[in-house]
């Protein structure tokens, strides 16, 4: 066969393929592509961090609701504390406990005892969670505005809490609280002796809607059917819907009232209204006791 020179601009024949060869370039092209995917994915994984360290339980607490006594709010610290009975009453009376209660309240906590739920972390001692629960009512009824709002209605600032006690012994809701203290006021404006049940409850360290003619000749101070003004302290712990219904209660005649049914408190100026409605009221509770 003759020489024939190839050309530098003639097309090359391009060598071809047997099927194994063809397979074997696919197979790498598709694990190129594997690879070219995983690397993007893995430098997306978070690395690997310390183990988050376990979140403390949250401490235990108490609740001390609107209206409790002292003696109710003792009680609670020694339990929800695991501390022998009368802990908590040893350290409200202790003259070192310093609890930081105002001068007006004679060293007496009562009223002071803000209701609230207050956290117990470890170490609380009763003290120091009085002293607490003295300090948040500074905060809430210690105010220059308190002091002012009392002023305005002829009440110091202590007065003004001991006629929030009453009112929040007396009524449920803001409503009838705003009412109760209105009465509060027209009867001292008046001379009147308050004759509140709350108040003889207190002194005969009870609560009850029964009150009995024995019942008011009792000589506690606490006794405001014996006694005319407010009794020589609160009767309990209120909470600030009562505070405001004893510093601003709305204008209103009334001079009595009786709950005739759990929602159905009578406010009224006449006394022979009065009258009628408290008889409504014995007679339910006499239907109630099946005599």
């Amino acid at each position: 066969m003759p020489y024939r020179p190839t050309s530098p601009y003639a097309p090359r024949r391009r060598p071809r393929l047997t099927r194994r060869g063809r397979l074997a370039v696919i197979a790498g092209a598709l694990l190129a592509l594997a690879v070219a995917t995983a690397v993007p994915l893995l430098l997306l994984l978070p690395r690997d961090e310390p183990a988050t360290p376990p979140v403390p339980p949250a401490p235990p607490t108490l609740l001390v609701p609107e209206g409790w006594r002292s003696t109710q709010v003792y009680e609670a610290v020694d339990r929800a504390l695991a501390l022998p009975d009368g802990t908590a009453r040893k350290a409200a009376t202790a003259p070192a406990a310093a609890l930081g209660l105002p001068r007006e309240a004679a060293g007496n906590p009562e009223g002071y005892l803000f209701p609230a739920t207050y956290p117990l972390p470890e170490g609380t001692t009763a003290e120091g969670l009085l002293r607490y629960m003295v300090a948040t009512a500074d905060r809430r009824f210690g105010t220059p505005a308190t002091a002012e709002a009392a002023r305005a209605q002829g009440l110091t600032a202590h007065q003004a809490l001991i006629v929030a006690s009453i009112v929040q012994a007396e009524a449920d809701t803001p409503e009838d609280m705003a009412k109760v203290a209105r009465v509060v006021h027209n009867r001292l404006a008046r001379g009147m002796p308050l004759q509140m049940d709350s108040t003889l409850n207190y002194a005969l360290d009870r609560s009850t809607v029964d009150t009995t003619v024995e019942d008011t000749r009792n000589t506690s101070p606490y006794n405001t059917y014996a006694h005319k003004g407010l009794p020589p302290a609160p009767i309990g712990n209120p909470g600030e819907q009562a505070m405001a219904a004893a510093l601003r209660p709305p204008a209103g005649d009334w001079l009595y009232f009786v709950t005739v049914t759990p929602g159905d408190t009578r406010f009224t100026a006449d006394y022979a209204t009065h009258q009628a409605n408290v008889t409504e009221f014995n007679e339910r509770r006499r239907q109630e006791g099946g005599d």
